[in-house]
């Protein structure tokens, strides 16, 4: 039997405690454990804790005072944006959550985009929407759309939208893989947000809102059933 690389240790410890903290095993606000007891009862050495602990700590579930310990953060009050990867991945209510506010933002910035997108960024957003048709499969097809929507979020001249789309991009990420059924068709793909670009070249910023809400609805919709039918 192959010893399991260090690194995948850290990932596995990494995972577990991040379903402790999220399904309450350990309560917000509290201290964990000390080091030698938690390394022990989860079978690994401290210095594999100490590398899980850090990403915790980036990831904002966990803090640690330095001759303290390490204290579970109320995440729900005090967390933001990344940490959606993580809850995320914990359970299917966040990615309906998240598909409803990408919902909401996307229709708002193609709205945006119509009022202020210059004809360089049009150009650029055609060029990117064919890019989406002459992608070669649904991964490729998926990036590619990715890529339209950050050019679309450019073209508000708001780089908090960008910022916005970027945190919603990052947060799809650990399930991108489960989310590309919109996507195997690259020309059906292409056809379905062309309405969005296309209101957006005609500076019509209610079209464009409308265009972009039926888009995420519709992308939405495929995708949730998609993973309903994957689990």
């Amino acid at each position: 039997m192959q010893a399991l690389p260090r690194e995948t240790v850290v990932d596995a410890l990494e995972e577990r405690l991040r379903e402790d903290i999220l399904n309450g095993h350990h309560q917000k606000g509290s201290y964990l454990p000390p080091e030698r007891e938690l390394s022990e009862g989860y079978g690994v050495t401290r210095t594999t804790l100490k590398h899980a602990f850090e990403r915790l700590v980036q990831a904002g579930l966990l803090e640690t005072r330095h001759g303290v310990g390490t204290r579970v953060r109320d995440y729900a009050r005090l967390g933001g944006a990344d940490l959606l990867p993580a809850l995320i991945r914990h359970g299917p209510d966040w990615s309906r959550e998240v598909f409803e506010v990408r919902r909401g933002i996307g229709s708002l910035i193609a709205s945006r985009a119509a009022a202020k997108a210059t004809v360089a960024q049009i150009t650029e957003l055609r060029a990117l929407l064919a890019a989406v048709r002459e992608a070669e499969g649904g991964a490729g097809a998926q990036l590619a759309d990715v890529e339209v929507h950050r050019a679309l979020a450019r073209a508000t001249g708001n780089r908090v939208y960008v910022l916005l789309t970027n945190t919603l991009f990052n947060a799809y990420l650990p399930l991108r893989g489960a989310l590309v059924a919109p996507f195997t068709d690259a020309d059906a793909a292409c056809a379905r947000l062309r309405p969005v670009v296309e209101a957006v070249a005609a500076r019509d910023e209610r079209a464009a809102h409308a265009a972009a809400d039926a888009y995420l609805t519709a992308t939405e919709r495929i995708m949730l059933d998609d993973l309903g039918a994957g689990r």
